[in-house]
Formats: structure tokens, sequence, C-alpha cells
């Protein structure tokens, strides 16, 4: 290329860029995480953005503007965005002497460079709303402690959860910066969701830990699905908001369950501890009996005198009758009711409050001593003298 027709090539794309540009974003559906501006007014070179130019920011949209590779500016609130600070001037915009001046400098140095610009300018729209439906779904069992202080139970057991989480962009520059770069399209959450998916289940046994710490039952889970996501945010907060720039939103449990053996072993160990009750082993023991002469009387082959006669020796020889165990539970029950201060017998004061205590609580007279003697010489108990009739004193 001669130098002629490089000076050509400048001056027609230096007034081609000329154009102030008008950007905006169509749309951001919740697959797309970041798009690059679509360009609706002006012409010249797609990744150039004349001074003035109009950026249109929607609800829910972050944009930000890409200088040379750097990040510039940076807008996440609705309405229009002037860009009055680019490195590429304009003759629609500004001071006019001033940006004619700066056009000859720019044909200038494109020149140099063949005609063409040196210089990359992008402006991107990511998205902020909550990204939903993100399912998930434990392949491997994660391990959960189970814990019951009513019966000593302390016990870990394998659970397998399934549900959706929510998450949404909480830093659109380490967002851009780590995850997406610069992209010519879109950048949709398909790229990211199995690295998340994963890091998610990873991050659920210690969540679940944290979970167990609070004395909920794994049974429970789906009730506390608030705590499940705090846990989850502070375990993956290093990763997922201080480097992704990404935070969970909600986290929705559909179903969770342990194994059978394992569900089976904590029911053994709820019964057995149930029965360390002396009413319930003996409320178990009469269910039992009432059970067994049923089925005695029903029993025809040996007959019923046989199958009585064995019943009793079944309970004979197990040591612990029922009557037994309720005597013995109403022994602790009283010894578990605290014993009731004897409360002291009322008195009515002169001013005609009746009171317990030793002073009256309307006037804050003594409580009178239990006999009193008259000014006639008469000794009482009451509030009259049984002699003359004269009320009694409280001094």
């Amino acid at each position: 290329m001669g130098l002629l027709q490089a000076a050509l090539v400048a001056g027609g794309s230096v007034l081609s860029d000329q154009w102030r540009d008008y950007f905006y974003c169509p749309a951001l559906s919740s697959d797309v995480l970041l798009t690059k501006g679509v360009k609706k007014a002006g012409k010249g070179n797609e990744n150039i953005i004349s001074n003035g130019s109009i950026i249109a920011v929607n609800e829910g949209q972050c944009m930000i503007l890409v200088d040379q590779g750097q990040i510039t500016e940076i807008c996440a609130e609705a309405g229009e965005f002037v860009y009055d600070v680019s490195t590429e001037p304009s003759i629609f915009y500004g001071n006019l002497g001033e940006n004619i001046v700066a056009s000859f400098k720019e044909f200038a140095k494109r020149v140099g460079f063949g005609g063409q610009a040196a210089k990359d300018q992008r402006v991107y729209f990511i998205n902020t709303k909550e990204i939903l439906g993100n399912k998930y779904g434990t392949v491997n069992p994660v391990p959960f402690r189970v814990v019951d202080n009513n019966i000593g139970l302390d016990m870990d057991v394998s659970l397998k959860c399934h549900g959706e989480y929510s998450y949404r962009v909480v830093d659109p520059i380490l967002f851009y910066k780590n995850i997406c770069g610069n992209i010519e399209g879109e950048f949709k959450r398909e790229r990211i969701e199995s690295q998340l998916k994963s890091e998610l289940l990873t991050a659920l046994q210690p969540a679940f830990a944290k979970i167990s710490e609070m004395g909920i039952r794994y049974s429970s889970l789906p009730g506390h699905t608030t705590e499940i996501a705090d846990a989850l945010n502070e375990v993956l907060s290093k990763k997922w908001n201080d480097f992704y720039g990404i935070k969970i939103s909600s986290f929705g449990v559909s179903s969770v369950t342990a194994s059978e053996e394992d569900e089976k072993t904590i029911k053994e160990l709820q019964r057995a501890g149930a029965l360390r009750n002396p009413n319930m082993a003996a409320a178990t023991i009469a269910s039992a009996q009432a059970q067994a002469m049923q089925d005695a009387a029903k029993n025809t082959a040996t007959g019923p005198m046989m199958a009585f006669a064995g019943m009793n020796m079944a309970q004979q020889a197990g040591g612990m009758n029922a009557s037994n165990l309720f005597q013995m539970g109403a022994q602790q029950q009283a010894q578990a009711t605290p014993m009731q201060a004897p409360t002291a017998a009322g008195w009515t004061c002169s001013c005609g409050t009746a009171n317990n205590g030793n002073f009256c609580t309307n006037c804050g007279q003594p409580r009178p001593a239990a006999n009193w003697t008259c000014s006639c010489g008469a000794v009482n108990s009451g509030n009259f003298c049984t002699n003359c009739g004269s009320p009694r004193q409280n001094a």
C-alpha cells in the first residue's frame, strides 16, 4: 500500500468515525451473562467510540467501557450515559476548533498505521439480574452429622439432595476480568454452569456441617434454605464473590434423603432412647401384653390355657412388669416436681387493702402483730376490740 493510498484510507476512516454513536443492548435473557453493545446510530469502525456518543443502559444491566483492553468507565444506573472523555474526537460534540485540530492529529496517526485506527474501544453489557433455574444434584452422597441431644445421638449419615439455586453478578469488573474477557459476541451461562455446579457440590459438605451444628435435622433441611444459602456463601465467598464476582441469591432443596440403612439405625436409636422413660417403657410392655392376650385367645392349636401359661412364664422371666415401671415413672415425676413454698396467711390493713406480705401494698404500713392490746386493757387478735369495740391501731 502506497503512502497516498494510506492517506486516503486514513482520511476516510477519520471522517466516518466523526459521527456520534448510539449503543444499546436489545435484550439480555437469563441465559446470557454478558454481551457486546450494538451500535444503532453512527458509522465507521465497530470498535471505535467517538466522543459524545450515547449509551443506553436498561434496568438489570451494567455497562462497562473497555479502551485499549482496559476498563475505563462503568455504569450500573439505568438511563442515558454520555461518553465525553473518549480519545476519539468528533466535530459534532464539544469545541469545534479543538476537535478539528484533534481530528488532523488522528489522521496523521492513522497514516502511520496504513490508514486504520490504532485503538480498540468496546461497550459491554453485563446481566445483573438474578439467574434462576440452576439445577444441582448429588451424584455421590454428602456426609451430614445428625445430632439429637434428647437421646444422646451423634452420628454421620450419607445424604443425597436435589434442587435448584440462583445467583447474580455482584461485581461486574471481577466477572469481566476473570471470567469473560474481551469477547466478540455473547457469553452464556452454560460456559460456566458445569464449573459452578462442581464447586457448589464440593461446598455442600462444609455447609451442611455448619447447618448440623445449629441442631437442624436433615429431614428439616427444605425448611432452612436461607441458612443453607448463607452457609454456602460463607464457604464459597473467597472463590465466587472475591474472584468470580458472583454470589448465591437463593438455594432450594427439592428432596433430601438418607440411605435406608442410616434411616433404620436412627429410628432404632430414637426408639431405644424413648424407652429410657419408665412410663414409655411401661406403655410399650402393656401394649405388647395386650396384643399377646389377643393372640393367645385366638390360638386354637395348643389351647388358650397353654398360651396364657407361656405368656405368664415370659412375664416372670422378664424381671420388670408394667406396673413396676409405672410406679417408677410416678416416683421420678414426683421427685422432679418442685416443692411449693407455703404461702403466708393474709391480713387486712386499716386502709382496707388485703395483703400477704409484711407491709401493705397500698399505704406501706407494717403488718401488725398477731395479738394487740386495746387502750381499755383487753388483748385482742381481730381488727376490733372485743371489750369496747375500738378499732385496731397500727403503729
